[in-house]
């Protein structure tokens, strides 16, 4: 089965069974951007993937692996709008394109909370580039983790979201394609499951810390906070709560096409 990851850090804790153990001898494993991911379900390029959670109301035919997720309950750190004006006179944002999710977040607060027309516009995600030609820029993952800022306006959509709903958001989460449940029986929940709790474990977040603290140019402690506390691995009950609300108001905003009901993956039982 081919799996289609991204190739972000919040992800490493996830992947940590198939880059250090034996999970990744039984699947063919691929990194890409989040908006590619869900392409790549969608084309059937991928049996498993990572899906935001706004591809996931336009890819029919997913099932979601239960309890896994990257989530927040808290500032995330790597979903900003960055600025260098005040919300209120914001006009024009580039939305990342590497981004679903949070285009789609984006779109719900400004709508629901922050109130006001507004131009959007994808843009390669350069924040200098596109605070050139727009008022703001909807920054994700690894590059917004880097943004000084110092240096502008931010808002933390997660921290954003819960001020105003009092509710987790979920960003993402494994899903699977029904022609692939179909012709498997292993046990997909206990093995993306497992490697996430194996990931989480100190020593191997200490080894995750000192492999992407120089790459990301943060300090290793800097990369611990993030992956224990600004996200939140886990597809419980309250971040549930969270997706639905927020598959129902981009559904009401006009941003989705209709909040979609989740369908959970159920393992295949084995032939006797």
């Amino acid at each position: 089965m081919r799996i289609s990851a991204i190739s972000y850090l919040n992800t490493a804790p996830l992947m940590w069974d198939f880059e250090h153990g034996d999970a990744g001898k039984q699947f063919e494993i691929g990194y890409t951007i989040p908006s590619q991911c869900a392409a790549e379900l969608d084309r059937g390029t991928a049996d498993i993937g990572i899906v935001p959670a706004a591809a996931y109301a336009t890819i029919p035919d997913l099932g979601v692996i239960p309890g896994v997720a990257i989530a927040s309950r808290q500032a995330v750190r790597s979903i900003l709008l960055i600025s260098r004006k005040p919300l209120e006179e914001i006009r024009t944002v580039a939305l990342d394109s590497s981004s679903l999710t949070s285009v789609v977040l984006t779109r719900v607060l400004f709508e629901k909370y922050w109130g006001g027309q507004r131009i959007f516009s994808s843009a390669s995600p350069q924040l200098d580039s596109m605070l050139a030609g727009h008022d703001a820029a909807l920054l994700i993952g690894d590059p917004a983790l880097k943004v000084d800022r110092s240096r502008y306006l931010t808002w933390d959509l997660a921290e954003e979201w819960i001020k105003f709903t009092g509710k987790p958001f979920v960003f993402a989460f494994w899903a699977v394609r029904q022609i692939s449940r179909q012709s498997t029986a292993v046990d997909l929940a206990a093995i993306f499951q497992d490697s996430r709790d194996h990931g989480l474990e100190a020593n191997n977040l200490d080894h995750i810390a000192r492999t992407w603290a120089p790459t990301l140019g943060i300090s290793e402690d800097g990369v611990r906070s993030y992956l224990t506390s600004s996200i939140h691995y886990y597809l419980d009950q309250p971040c549930l709560d969270g997706l639905q609300l927020f598959y129902q108001y981009a559904f009401d905003c006009g941003v989705l096409p209709h909040a979609p009901e989740l369908r959970f993956f159920e393992r295949k039982p084995a032939f006797t």
